[in-house]
């Protein structure tokens, strides 16, 4: 662990503490650059391992680097926290460096029992593991809406729903090729082309310049969408408006991506 974690902060395995949670905490060497605390676990986790590194250490890698360079050394998975809002979401990465978002869910006992009760791609030390895409990973993800900020800040007389800032997360998703995830729920898209049947709607409450206004911002979100998709002359996800928008498909439809 000391040599592992040296060699991806960058500095000198002497300088590196590691200590039993439940041991002997005062012969520790607090002033060490780097302090990594562990402690045993249950279930499917055999330990926590808590790193802080101190300030003056100039090698601040990101913690999926050093999940990675752990999980390399000690020659099994390595869990770390992602970003988004449930306290299930991880990120699993193998030996091998493949990874993988998987759920972990404690149980009610205490100490609590941890399950990876799923993962997004076979992990072999996760046997147990159902093997499935997280819908709510997708759900809490937030790309940056520039175009729908903007406007929404010059019109704060004339609040409007979120139904902007969600067409626009959709396309900007789209954009990216549905990063981070690589894919997208067919109901979610579903539920973002209604909320382009909301703007249609909303657009005729408005004072004149501002739906005005509101129109050119749509013709620019409108033609991104556009660019990244295909006629869709069945409309095969027809809504109960059926806007020309419901006539329309991504390519390729990122529910179907493996």
């Amino acid at each position: 662990m000391a040599n592992a974690l040296a060699g991806v902060l960058g500095v000198a395995v002497q300088d590196v503490d590691v200590a039993d949670a439940d041991g002997d905490q005062e012969s520790r060497d607090w002033e060490a650059a780097v302090l990594c605390t562990y402690h045993g676990l249950r279930g499917d986790l055999a330990f926590s391992i808590d790193v802080y590194a101190q300030e003056f250490v100039a090698d601040q890698p990101a913690e999926s680097e050093v999940a990675a360079v752990l999980a390399k050394a000690a020659g099994t998975t390595v869990l770390f926290p992602a970003d988004e809002a449930p306290p299930s979401a991880y990120w699993a990465v193998t030996p091998e460096g493949m990874l993988t978002r998987a759920r972990l869910e404690p149980s009610d006992d205490e100490p609590p029992v941890f399950t990876v009760t799923a993962v997004e791609a076979p992990v072999p030390e996760l046997p147990g593991a159902v093997v499935e895409r997280f819908a709510e990973i997708v759900r809490e993800q937030r790309p940056e809406t520039p175009v729908a900020d903007a406007f929404l800040a010059s019109v704060t007389e004339f609040p409007l729903d979120g139904s902007l800032v969600v067409w626009e997360r959709v396309i900007r998703q789209m954009e990216s090729g549905w990063a981070p995830s690589g894919w997208y729920p067919a109901d979610l898209y579903r539920e973002r082309l209604e909320a382009r049947d909301a703007l249609a709607e909303r657009a005729g409450e408005l004072p004149a310049v501002v739906a005005a206004r509101l129109g050119e911002v749509l013709r620019e979100l409108d033609a991104i969408f556009v660019a990244g998709t295909e006629d869709d002359p069945d409309g095969s996800l027809r809504g109960r408006h059926a806007g020309w928008w419901w006539y329309r498909r991504p390519v390729p439809a990122p529910w179907d991506t493996p």
